[in-house]
């Protein structure tokens, strides 16, 4: 078919190439025709032993080589050269059914070298120039007509003399045939084919590049005449090295065994080529064709458009081989032979170069959508399957899904895939982050398909955006006459961030505990806060008036980092309250209702020097701490309670026995502070810890009589605990000292309530040992409970 076959004659060797586009899906073989044995079939050791070379380019289209003085080749006075291939191509492996295409080549050589050297992939091969003497110029005619005739029996007395390391050895040329050899005379040159790695053959290392040679005579004897001919030959087998970015094959310029006299060496010139294309400028390829003294050198960059560049991969890396089909010749004179012509053919393939493909975000946080390119690949790597979020797609799927995939080039002939996805597809991942940002997160798992062989490849890749695209609540707070109000967006709550008070959260539970009322709509959160509910801090408590102020945090939900503190301060009018802080003090404003109207400057507490901060004509303002001013503790359920009274001191006339006659009304005014017991007692035994204060205590106030003011009184709770040694009860402990006892050791354990008054008792209700300082740490042993 047209286009299938394309064929040259380079450098006397027979060039064809078919294409493989013919060949997809099909088999195929080569026979090459004998005009008198017929069609013979091409396989290796025929190849090797006849000159001819089987191979692929680097495109992969198959190529076939032939010396012109190949054993099939016609050959009409070493000149013209014919040679018919049969090209086979079948459906079936076996070959049956096949079609035969007939291809005759042909190839025009007149220019001979005294000596020619041909290094091929699986053969060397030397041809000589043979002078044959004429007995005088009368019978040179004659002489030339009987030669053909002669060759035939002249073959028989043809014999070789090889030379190796293991010595000498002489053997016919039948004997030869047998051993891979492949000798042979035409009209006017004598050629001896060998293979690599004979056991004839030695490895000599020349300006440091292995050469593998056959030094061998050949010997013609026919009675009064004698022919020597030298028929040695040495092939380059390495001098290939590597970079990550240039190849470069060096060879001896001089070669010892084929050039005896070197200096007399002269070289005449220099050529390489690609494939069987002479390159006559390399310079303009960014090749190099360098030499010495010593050595040839042709560096090539990796890449270069004349060779191909192929994907694999090694190990699951995926990563590039570079391969080029090279040739060189040389051409140089010597005394020993008048001019001698050295053809190279090189195939030249690197060693697998790992590439890591690279992931480049491309992503433009503004338009909210990942652009995310994929690459560098060659043109046979292909895009079979994508994982957005571990959620496998094919391409087409991903398309229809929303994704947009698609191929993009590089200058530097390579290409990459292109994925865009939005910031709001659901396979995205969504994080808060900082103050008022949010990280999407893009997880990809590519599988890609390589090179010719079609290897699966898999990369996972994960991209991050983060952009400030969530606005923070601002609250709004204002008060009525008993009531702070904080109104704030409900957007994001429980989402990314939650409320806190303190360092509890505000939920619905303690919002119902601590009396407060929570309200929401579509858009907002209303949080009513009554003056005197937990959790209300008091700036300013002064006489009829306070400055209430209620914080609550913007906290994260996963960190607890707080984000923004909300705020609500209001001043209040009120004419009679009473505050118990956590720390035990206590803050009064009572109203004195009586008739007639007493000095309210003349109220006191059950310490009658504990007199009122403020006052007008029907208020009185007193603070003090629990421990003080007379006030009286007792325990009722988990709380427990402070006491204390307000009453007017009586005025007397002085100098007056009793009945004393007084307009003073009496009056009396109990107050109470309900504390949880637990905190209480903690406050009360030991030191607490400042960061984790109790809750506050509520109060109430309510008026009493006088028939029911005698009451057991107790100044402060003052209590001292010590832990002995032994139970002699002698020797103890100091205070803060780290005490270490087993489970089954006995403690002895000593509390003293130190007052003097005979009306105070004490009763040890729950006692408790722990391992740090910390009392409320875990775990804990109990010693007593309940009391």
């Amino acid at each position: 078919p047209p286009g299938f076959v394309e064929s040259s004659c380079r450098s006397r060797i027979f060039w064809m190439k078919l294409n493989k586009l013919f060949l997809q899906g099909k088999f195929f073989q080569l026979e090459i025709y004998d005009p008198f044995a017929g069609p013979i079939l091409l396989d290796e050791k025929l190849a090797s032993r006849c000159g001819y070379v089987l191979s692929e380019d680097v495109w992969g289209n198959p190529v076939f080589r032939a010396s012109v003085l190949g054993c099939h080749v016609a050959n009409e006075a070493d000149e013209l050269f014919t040679l018919t291939v049969n090209i086979k191509v079948s459906s079936y492996s076996s070959m049956r059914a096949a079609v035969t295409y007939t291809y005759p080549m042909y190839c025009s050589y007149p220019s001979w070298a005294s000596r020619e050297i041909v290094c091929e992939e699986n053969y060397m091969e030397v041809s000589v120039k043979t002078d044959v003497p004429a007995v005088s110029n009368d019978y040179t005619v004659a002489w030339m007509s009987a030669l053909p005739e002669t060759q035939n029996v002249a073959y028989q007395q043809w014999q070789l003399m090889f030379v190796s390391p293991s010595g000498r050895k002489r053997i016919t040329i039948s004997d030869a045939v047998k051993l891979g050899y492949s000798f042979n005379n035409t009209l006017s040159r004598v050629y001896l084919r060998a293979p690599y790695h004979s056991n004839e053959s030695d490895i000599s290392v020349v300006s440091g590049v292995n050469m593998n040679m056959v030094t061998s005579t050949s010997m013609y004897r026919q009675r009064w005449l004698l022919l020597l001919i030298d028929t040695t030959v040495s092939c380059p087998v390495d001098g290939i090295s590597f970079t990550n970015t240039t190849l470069t094959w060096m060879m001896p310029r001089i070669i010892p065994t084929l050039v005896v006299q070197e200096s007399t060496f002269l070289s005449k010139n220099i050529v390489m080529g690609v494939d069987d294309q002479v390159i006559a400028n390399p310079e303009e390829k960014n090749y190099l064709l360098e030499h010495n003294e010593t050595h040839i050198r042709i560096t090539i960059p990796i890449g270069a458009e004349e060779g191909k560049l192929k994907s694999s991969i090694s190990g699951g890396i995926y990563g590039v081989t570079y391969s080029i089909d090279l040739f060189l010749e040389h051409m140089w004179t010597d005394a020993g032979w008048q001019t001698t012509k050295y053809t190279v053919i090189k195939s030249i393939t690197t060693p697998f170069m790992p590439q890591m493909p690279t992931v480049i975000n491309n992503t433009v946080p503004e338009e909210r959508l990942f652009n995310v390119a994929f690459g560098h690949f060659l043109p046979d790597v292909s895009l079979v399957a994508i994982a957005v979020g571990n959620v496998p797609f094919t391409p087409r799927e991903a398309q229809y899904h929303g994704f947009k995939v698609y191929e993009t080039l590089f200058s530097n002939r390579t290409k990459g895939f292109i994925l865009e996805v939005s910031f709001d597809d659901p396979y995205v991942l969504k994080e808060y982050v900082n103050r008022n940002e949010t990280k999407y997160t893009l997880l990809v798992n590519y599988t890609l398909s390589v090179g010719p062989e079609m290897t699966l490849y898999y990369h996972s890749a994960e991209v991050e955006c983060v952009i400030a695209d969530i606005e923070l609540p601002e609250a709004v707070g204002y008060c009525d006459e008993e009531n702070l109000y904080l109104t704030l967006p409900t957007f994001g709550l429980h989402k990314y961030w939650e409320l806190y008070l303190g360092n509890t959260l505000l939920n619905r539970h303690l919002a119902l505990t601590n009396g407060y009322l929570a309200a929401t709509n579509s858009t907002h959160l209303i949080l009513q806060i009554p003056l005197f509910a937990a959790g209300v801090i008091y700036e300013e408590v002064s006489f009829q008036k306070i400055k209430a102020r209620f914080d609550v945090a913007l906290r994260k939900v996963r960190t607890l980092e707080t984000l923004q503190m909300f705020s609500i301060s209001c001043n209040f009018n009120s004419s009679e309250f009473i505050i118990c802080h956590p720390d035990g003090t206590v803050m009064i404003s009572a109203q004195m209702k009586t008739v007639p109207a007493i000095d309210m400057s003349k109220t006191k507490l059950r310490d009658s020097s504990c007199k009122p901060r403020e006052y007008n004509e029907a208020h009185a303002f007193f603070k003090f701490h629990v421990t003080t001013c007379g006030t009286s503790v007792r325990f009722e359920g988990d709380h427990i309670i402070y006491e204390n009274e307000i009453s007017y001191e009586k005025e007397t006339l002085p100098g007056q026995s009793i009945p004393t006659i007084t307009r003073d009304p009496d009056y009396r005014l109990t107050v109470l502070c309900y504390y949880q017991a637990k905190e209480t007692l903690v406050l009360g035994a030991f030191v607490s810890d400042p960061v984790t204060p109790p809750p506050f205590g509520s109060g109430t106030m309510g008026p009493r009589s006088n028939t029911a003011a005698y009451r057991r009184v107790r100044q402060t709770l003052n209590v001292v605990s010590r832990v002995f040694k032994d139970e002699s009860f002698t020797e103890f402990y100091e205070p803060g000292m780290a005490i270490l006892k087993q489970s089954v050791e006995t403690v002895f354990l000593e509390v003293e309530l130190k007052d003097e008054s005979p009306n105070i008792e004490l009763y040890l209700e729950n006692c408790w040992v722990t391992r740090s300082l910390d009392f409320s740490s875990t775990p804990r042993w109990n010693i007593t409970v309940d009391g």
